[in-house]
């Protein structure tokens, strides 16, 4: 059994019953190549297994999650467990449906435990917010700010629930392959002010210039600036309020290993440490397509579809032959606008850090022009703004016992600023580590045991982002819906396309969505026409 799955491919409470094999599609049932073993590629892989098709996910990666992969660094005392992307769960049920189309439970394979506060929130002075779930403590915290914007609160809640109504549980698993199912949301959107950024909609209802930043800095959270993204965005903030925060117990990386294992039992295949080098099609007469993908290797796997979990940007530009596009041109990827990058330090301390909250945000001194260097100016400025995850306030098995584990992560400008990140890594991580040290980690320096750091550098190289971008293409309002890469490519027939560079968007509800998407656009394998590749089929 691989090691990525040895833990989770048993329930927690019975051993595996391997006496039966699951129900796998017959061999000729229609095959679809899935690349990538991110979230979005691991979600479409399962509701296609559901619905009959053969399923082969291949990932550059020696394992499974793409962003969401784990590394394991030894240090003094034992072993620190690296969740190395997203770490935290606000749409559960998401989850929970890819158990359920498979006749199981996810709760029998994957914890999941509430957080709280949701993130603590520091400001440069030390001020502190705890921002969380009840709307009692919430407006005893905005009262000791300014008790004015209590009120504001109350009203931005209910616009936010109105957004988030219809920008995420009517729209948000919506295709939006024509120009006209863009058109009928329209009134929709003038109604709900998604013309306003979301930093603008938020001026609307705090005067206090702290409470402003607290509530507008959900963008961050899937690529894109406050100043700049629709304010439909502004939904995060009722979202998280609606279903929580949550932590899958073993780090997000239990989560993809449950996944992954699900898909095992349901008869798809991985192919991992394999590069996709080009995603092959036929052209005769009008649209070329999809015939399968071509690895470095050399060898071809043939597919009767392709599901592209490979960001959407470089999917277009690196994947799909010029000679195949007539949208997404070379030209038109060059001038989309992409989300920052990220520089991430993970590190483990042989000390615990008790009042260190699970979730802590750090604000610096400046907000817009800290934003504008990163997302306009393209500069690795000498501040920063920080978010500090510490999984060990909840899961003490991510650290040996009695240290704790730790990954801080700052927004930076993708590789367009020139910055030569194998000079600059060292230097940055020093400035971030002394920042902590003299705010919420004192002594941190004497106590540091494991360390390893990812760069916009890394972001390119490892996952094939362009540019380095960590979110892909960014979420503003003529990047949106519509004007995003299609999940039903426009140009290859055969070709659709899940993740974080398509429709709705960045983050873990929005990758996951992208493949529920899918099933408004792919008919069941039992209803689809197969058209004969231009290769034998092959798995």
């Amino acid at each position: 059994m691989p090691s990525w799955i040895r833990t989770l491919a048993v329930r927690k409470d019975a051993s595996l019953n391997t006496s039966s094999e699951p129900t796998l599609a017959g061999p000729d049932a229609p095959h679809v190549v899935v690349i990538g073993a991110g979230f979005g590629g691991l979600a479409a892989a399962v509701r296609l297994l559901a619905r009959g098709y053969n399923v082969t996910v291949v990932d550059r990666l020696e394992q499974p999650g793409g962003r969401a992969r784990v590394t394991r660094v030894e240090g003094d005392g034992g072993e620190y467990v690296f969740d190395m992307g997203p770490t935290l769960i606000t749409a559960p049920f998401l989850f929970d449906e890819l158990w359920e189309i498979a006749g199981e439970k996810r709760e029998d394979y994957v914890e999941m435990v509430p957080t709280t506060p949701f993130y603590r929130i520091r400001f440069d002075d030390g001020e502190v917010f705890e921002y969380t779930g009840d709307q009692a403590a919430m407006e005893e915290q905005i009262a000791r700010f300014n008790p004015d914007d209590v009120a504001g609160y109350r009203r931005f809640l209910k616009k936010s629930e109105a957004i988030f109504e219809t920008g995420f549980l009517e729209l948000g698993h919506v295709p939006f392959g024509k120009f006209t199912d863009m058109a009928k949301i329209i009134p929709s959107m003038v109604l709900l002010e998604s013309h306003r950024t979301v930093y603008g909609l938020v001026a609307k209802y705090f005067k206090d210039k702290r409470l402003r930043q607290v509530f507008s800095f959900h963008p961050l959270l899937v690529g894109g600036n406050p100043f700049s993204t629709t304010s439909i965005y502004a939904l995060i903030a009722y979202l998280e309020r609606h279903w929580g925060v949550w932590y899958a117990m073993g780090g997000t990386g239990a989560m993809v290993a449950g996944i992954a294992a699900l898909i095992e039992r349901m008869g798809g295949r991985f192919r991992f440490g394999e590069t996709v080098e080009e995603i092959t099609a036929e052209a005769s007469g009008g649209k070329p397509r999809a015939t399968g993908v071509r690895l470095a290797g050399g060898e071809h796997i043939g597919a009767d579809m392709v599901v592209s979990n490979a960001d959407a940007a470089w999917t277009y530009k690196h994947l799909v032959r010029p000679e195949h596009r007539t949208t997404w041109t070379d030209k038109k990827v060059d001038k989309t606008k992409l989300s920052m990058s990220l520089f991430v330090w993970y590190f483990g301390t042989d000390k615990k850090y008790e009042d260190v909250a699970h979730h802590t945000i750090l604000l610096g001194k400046r907000y817009k022009a800290l934003l504008d260097d990163i997302f306009d100016n393209h500069k690795l400025a000498d501040d920063f703004s920080l978010y500090l995850h510490r999984p060990s306030a909840t899961d003490p098995n991510m650290a040996p016992p009695g240290h704790d584990s730790f990954y801080v992560l700052s927004p930076v400008p993708h590789l367009e600023s020139g910055t030569d990140w194998t000079k600059e890594t060292e230097k940055y991580r020093k400035l971030v580590e002394q920042y902590l040290e003299a705010t919420v980690l004192p002594g941190l320096s004497e106590h540091v045991t494991a360390s390893l750091a990812l760069t916009p550098k890394e972001f390119e190289e490892d996952y094939l982002s362009l540019k380095g971008a960590a979110f892909s293409i960014q979420p503003q309002l003529t990047q949106s819906a519509y004007f995003r890469p299609h999940n039903k490519s426009e140009d290859v027939e055969g070709l659709f396309l899940v993740g974080a560079g398509t429709h709705p968007g960045a983050g873990m509800p929005g990758v996951l969505s992208s493949a529920r998407v899918l099933d408004t656009l792919i008919p069941d394998a039992k209803d689809f026409e197969r058209q004969r590749p231009s290769e034998p089929l092959a798995a």
